[in-house]
C-alpha cells in the first residue's frame, strides 16, 4: 500500500499508460480521478479502480482547456479533500518533420503534452503546497532526450516536459513537493499503434521494429506504471528534477 492514503489525479487515464497508472495506485490505496477526453473511457476505469476499495471519479477533461482542467482539479479536490499526487500523463503524437507538419497540428501537440501539465500544476500546485507537499510525475519520453524520426512536435513537445520537470523541482522542492519525469521507449498502447496508421506502415511490422533494443521488446504499460508508483511514493522520498528512462535499454 504504497500510496496508502493519498489522492491522485491521472491524466490520460482512459487507456494505455494512464489506466495501467491509475489502477496501480488505487491497488496501492490512492483515491483516484480519472481525467480522460474520452468521458467513457474514464468512467470505465473509474469503475475498474473502485474495485479496490478506493474512492474514484472518471471525468471528461480536455487537458488543453483551461475552464476543464479547473474544472476537473476542484471536483477532484471537493471529492477526495485535496490532491497529493499529481500524473501527467495525456499526451499525443503528430507523426511529421517540419514541412509536413501543419500549424493545427503543432498547436494541437503543444496544447495536450505541454500546455496540458503547466495547466494541471498551475492548478494542484496550490492544493499541495496547502496539504504540505506532494509528488508530480510527468510523463516525457526517450525522444524528449534524444531526437526521432517524422516526429519533430512530439520530440519538441516532450524535451519541454523535461525541462518543465526540472523547473517546478528547483521552485517547489521547497513547499515539499517533489517532480520527476518517467520517460517511457516503445509502449504498448494504443498511440504507438496510432503511430503506425500515421506512418502508413503495417501495424504488425511497426510494432516488431519496436523491438530494437537491447531487451529485445517493447515495454507494456503495466512496467512504466510502477515506475511511476516509485516516483509517486515515499520509495524515492529524495528524488525530484529527475528524468527515469523506461525504455529497455532503446537509448542507452
Amino acid at each position: 500500500m504504497r500510496l496508502k492514503d493519498k489522492s491522485a489525479i491521472v491524466t490520460g487515464g482512459g487507456s494505455g499508460i494512464g489506466r495501467a497508472t491509475a489502477l496501480a495506485m488505487a491497488a496501492e490505496g490512492a483515491n483516484v480521478a480519472i481525467f480522460d477526453i474520452n468521458e467513457e473511457a474514464a468512467q470505465a476505469v473509474a469503475t475498474e479502480a473502485a474495485a479496490f476499495g478506493v474512492k474514484t471519479l472518471g471525468l471528461a477533461v480536455n487537458v488543453a482547456l483551461d475552464e476543464d482542467v479547473k474544472r476537473g482539479v476542484a471536483t477532484a479536490a471537493a471529492e477526495f479533500g485535496t490532491v497529493n499526487v499529481l500524473f501527467n500523463n495525456a499526451g499525443i503524437i503528430r507523426r511529421a518533420n517540419v514541412i509536413d507538419t501543419t500549424l493545427e497540428e503543432w498547436d494541437q501537440v503543444m496544447g495536450v503534452n505541454v500546455r496540458g501539465p503547466f495547466l494541471l500544476s498551475k492548478y494542484v500546485i496550490p492544493l499541495m503546497i496547502a496539504d504540505g507537499g506532494g509528488a508530480i510525475v510527468n510523463t516525457g519520453s526517450g525522444w524528449g532526450l534524444k531526437g526521432g524520426g517524422d516526429a519533430l512536435s512530439y520530440c519538441t513537445s516532450k524535451a519541454a516536459v523535461v525541462n518543465m520537470t526540472r523547473a517546478l523541482a528547483i521552485d517547489h522542492g521547497p513547499d515539499n513537493i517533489r517532480v520527476n519525469s518517467v520517460n517511457p521507449g516503445d509502449t504498448n498502447t494504443p498511440m504507438l499503434r496510432e503511430e503506425a496508421r500515421q506512418l502508413s506502415q503495417a501495424e504488425a511490422a511497426f510494432l516488431e521494429e519496436s523491438n530494437d533494443r537491447p531487451l529485445k521488446r517493447m515495454g507494456t504499460p503495466e512496467e512504466i506504471a510502477e515506475a511511476v508508483i516509485w516516483l509517486a511514493s515515499d520509495a524515492s522520498s529524495y528524488v525530484t528534477g529527475s528524468a527515469l528512462v523506461v525504455d529497455g535499454g532503446g537509448i542507452a
